[in-house]
């Protein structure tokens, strides 16, 4: 089960320590051990990583891929929204017309 507190690191710090990871030789959860990390994100960021360069299975997407079906994934919720608002608008004029 996951903690309440999160903790953010920053794009700058990921990209250091999957350089550590890549450059160094050693295992994730070694270098994860010495940055005081949690093996699994530090697993996760060299993976997305891997991703990011291409040399991920085929089929895995790269985080500008990620960014791009989420940005893709509101706007067609907010779309759908908007066509639901349009929806009961026009059967509102629809019945207040025939009084």
């Amino acid at each position: 089960m996951g903690s309440k507190y999160t903790k953010r690191y920053s794009a700058e710090y990921r990209r250091d320590a999957v350089a550590l990871v890549r450059s160094s030789g050693r295992t994730v959860t070694e270098v994860a051990r010495e940055l005081g990390v949690s093996p699994e994100s530090l697993r996760n960021w060299v993976h997305r990583d891997q991703a990011d360069r291409g040399e991920s299975a085929p089929g895995e997407l790269t985080s500008a891929e990620r960014e791009e079906l989420k940005r893709l994934r509101r706007q067609n919720r907010e779309q759908q929204q908007a066509i639901e608002v349009l929806k009961k608008a026009r059967a509102f004029f629809v019945t207040e017309s025939g009084r």
